[in-house]
């Protein structure tokens, strides 16, 4: 099944309709998905590859989804003070995530963060 095949089912499973199925995004490659506009709330995207181009904008996703994009910007590596300053204020959201631990992101990351 394809990408839009399964945003299809998703879509359906989102609005209660016959033939619908939650996406599971599951090490799906997303580097080429036109996911423009997609309504991803509930779509298991561990182990998927997000879209750094203009192929994600408008993507809806939930908290969930919110808060693991956010712990992945929170582990990147940039000494530039506007990004030191940017990564202190997302990071207490960034902990929330599910992956957070995997990651190495926890409460005393945070607070780390701030001093």
């Amino acid at each position: 099944m394809n990408i839009q095949e399964v945003l299809a089912r998703h879509k359906k499973w989102l609005e209660n309709d016959e033939g619908g199925q939650r996406a599971d995004l599951l090490d799906a490659d997303l580097r080429s998905a036109d996911l423009r506009d997609a309504d991803l709330r509930g779509a298991n995207l561990d182990f998927s590859c997000w879209p750094l181009w203009c192929g994600s904008k408008g993507v809806i996703v939930d908290l969930k989804v919110a808060y693991q994009l956010l712990a992945h910007v929170a582990c990147l590596q940039c000494d530039d003070p506007e990004f030191v300053e940017i990564k202190k204020a997302i990071m207490p959201w960034a902990v929330k995530s599910h992956i957070a631990k995997n990651l190495g992101l926890t409460t005393t990351t945070e607070e780390e963060g701030r001093g």
